[in-house]
C-alpha cells in the first residue's frame, strides 16, 4: 500500500474499529501524522524564537509570539482531530494479528507502549481470522 492510498484509507475509515489493516497502512498513517502535527508545531517553535531574538533577556514578546502560539493551538487542534483515525487503525492492525484492539490500553501502563509497538511490528495472520478475511 502506497503512502497516499494509506492516507485516504485512514480518512475514510476514520472511526471504523472493525476489520484489518495491514503494516503499511498502519506505518505510513503513524508517518503522515506524525510529519503533519510535527511540521505545524516546528513552524510554531521558529515564530516564538523568532519572537524572543534580540530581545534583552531572551524575553518572547510581539505579533510573532502570537503568530507562533496560533501555530501551536493548530497543531494541537489537528492532533485531536487525527485521534481517532489513529486509534482506529492500531486497532485494526491489531486486529490483523488475530488480537483485540482494546489492547491499546496498554498506552495508559508504563512501558505498555513497548508492547504495542512489538505487536504493531508483527506480521498479520495468514488467511481469515476472527476480525475477518486478510486484506490484499
Amino acid at each position: 500500500m502506497s503512502f497516499a492510498a494509506a492516507v485516504r484509507t485512514c480518512f475514510q475509515k476514520y472511526a471504523t474499529f472493525e476489520g484489518r489493516a495491514k503494516r503499511s497502512e498502519f506505518w505510513w498513517w503513524m508517518l503522515f501524522q506524525t510529519l503533519v502535527t510535527g511540521v505545524i508545531a516546528l513552524i510554531g517553535g521558529v515564530f516564538v524564537i523568532a519572537a524572543s531574538v534580540g530581545n534583552p533577556g531572551g524575553q518572547a514578546n510581539g505579533p510573532l509570539l502570537v503568530i507562533g502560539m496560533i501555530f501551536y493551538v493548530v497543531a494541537i487542534v489537528v492532533a485531536l482531530g487525527l485521534l481517532v483515525p489513529t486509534y482506529a487503525v492500531g486497532c485494526r492492525r491489531l486486529h490483523d494479528r488475530g488480537m483485540s484492539g482494546w489492547l491499546q490500553l496498554l498506552t495508559l501502563v508504563p512501558c505498555g507502549n513497548i508492547v504495542l509497538l512489538v505487536f504493531w511490528v508483527m506480521g498479520g495472520t495468514p488467511g481469515a481470522n476472527t476480525y475477518g478475511e486478510k486484506t490484499s
